[in-house]
């Protein structure tokens, strides 16, 4: 019956083809360390996402979106997987295929299995930035899951331009470096001597060579991830004398636990007001950047013809900090660094905003739905597809992150964000009421008044865990 009812959706969507014109295509676009926070169809007004903007303008619109590791590994292994990283014990730089075995499908690899042309486009499953890019390499890739990989080399950090150090640099004078810190280039020349606009170029490549066959596309973006580099133009919009930074408020870490201090602060990095608007205004010119390869790319499949068939999806891995609690980049499971952006585009249907909680985790068994494939019923994910025709479906009633190395927990619902650290909560706990305290400056879980919530989650927690680790992945099939 399940099926027999994908396929009348499919009938209704892609009707009036022939059985092989009927498989929609699956273009994947993913973005690196982009936050919800920066993208002004989200609620940022200050950095410029035209191209993101339009494409939730047609598409549905998640806007409570979780991410369920915020470091780029974990996070990619699990949606491409279908699992929980506390399923599969999959929390460093891997591709999650050393957990889940040879016999697991991977999300593009169910669409490789059925008869799809699967090709992956730079970073979708780890790759070390800058490293990787800078030597062309695929990281930690899963090759069974494409038919061609294609990387997209750049200089990063070594780019000719104007570069500066920002991180760990407090009187301005050490020279730039690599490595995963908040260096800084003004590049010269244009979008295509950089990753970014090499991977555009290519993914707009293999959109005309296999328009006439069903692909599953994925292009993944390198950009806003440090180091923070793009051509000069795209920093002309942000003057960091401009930037506002976010509101900061006095003892704001003394009611946090201490694993709760993420690893980069304007403490420890050493950062001055200054560098600090000099960070966040690099950040957005990297997202802007990155916005208008992402324009070229949908721009070509409207050229091709492609739209009406073509499922088109966007989001990032994670989300990243951006002077928020004197925080930066990622890691933390506070809301900046943990909720991402999420739009699907399907063929036939309204745009709309959907609010209600949704995880990454969600997109194999939405997008394998809306092509009708069979997949496992074991993969922890939960399709989405009946907010396509009802927005307002409430799809989960909270979402779940883990972080440093699967001993940091989040539950985040309508009310409430409870993180906790370590499963018997001996490294502390934070609870935020998200309603009345939206920016989590204070932690309630000290609070007498708030020992009832707090054992409730402890309660939750102790469930959701049981949940996910109750998987088939000790068994065949």
């Amino acid at each position: 019956m399940r099926y027999l009812l994908l396929f009348l959706t499919l009938t209704i969507l892609f009707g009036g083809c022939s059985k092989e014109q009927k498989k929609p295509n699956v273009l994947f676009i993913i973005a690196d360390d982009l936050t919800a926070t920066a993208v002004s169809s989200y609620e940022n007004k200050a950095c410029y996402t035209p191209n993101i903007d339009k494409l939730a303008s047609e598409g549905i619109r998640f806007t409570r979106t979780y991410c369920q590791y915020p470091v780029c590994g974990p996070s990619r292994a699990s949606f491409m997987s279908g699992y929980y990283p506390s399923a599969t014990e999959t929390y460093g730089y891997v591709s999650g295929r050393e957990n889940i075995g040879p016999k697991r499908q991977t999300w593009s690899q169910l669409f490789k299995d059925n008869g799809y042309y699967t090709a992956r486009v730079s970073k979708v499953f780890h790759m070390g930035v800058p490293i990787d890019i800078e030597e062309g390499s695929d990281g930690t890739d899963d090759p069974a899951s494409w038919v061609e990989k294609f990387n997209s080399q750049g200089p990063e950090w070594k780019a000719p331009g104007d570069g500066e150090l920002v991180q760990g640099n407090p009187d301005g004078i050490l020279p730039i470096k690599g490595g995963n810190v908040m260096t800084i280039v003004k590049a010269n020349g244009d979008d295509l001597v950089h990753s970014d606009g090499k991977t555009a170029k290519k993914a707009c490549e293999l959109i005309r060579q296999h328009k006439d066959k069903p692909f599953f596309l994925a292009v993944g973006f390198v950009r806003p991830h440090v180091p923070f580099v793009a051509p000069k133009k795209y920093f002309k919009p942000y003057p960091f004398e401009e930037v506002i930074m976010p509101e900061k408020v006095e003892g704001d870490w003394d009611d946090i636990p201490k694993r709760g201090i993420n690893y980069v602060t304007s403490v420890n990095a050493k950062m001055n007001l200054t560098q600090e608007k000099k960070a966040v205004a690099a950040y957005y010119a990297a997202v802007s950047y990155t916005d208008a390869q992402i324009g070229k790319v949908l721009k070509t499949l409207k050229k091709e013809g492609l739209e009406n068939n073509t499922i088109v999806i966007f989001t990032s891995d994670h989300g990243f900090h951006l002077g928020e609690h004197n925080f930066w980049m990622k890691v933390s499971l506070h809301e900046e660094s943990v909720r991402v952006p999420m739009i699907i585009k399907v063929p036939g249907k309204k745009p709309a905003v959907c609010n209600s909680f949704t995880e990454l985790l969600d997109l194999y068994p939405t997008i394998a739905e809306l092509a009708g494939l069979e997949y496992s019923e074991h993969i922890q994910g939960e399709s989405l597809v009946g907010t396509l025709e009802n927005p307002e479906i409430k799809v989960r009633d909270m979402a779940f992150s883990v972080t440093q190395g699967g001993k940091t927990f989040l539950l985040r619902t309508e009310k409430w964000a409870y993180i906790q650290y370590n499963e018997d909560a001996s490294a502390g706990i934070e609870l935020f009421d998200m309603v009345n305290d939206p920016k989590q400056f204070i932690n309630l879980a000290e609070n007498p008044d708030y020992v009832n919530v707090v054992s409730e989650f402890k309660e939750k927690l102790k469930l959701k865990l049981k949940e996910v680790r109750t998987n088939d992945l000790g068994r065949e099939y």
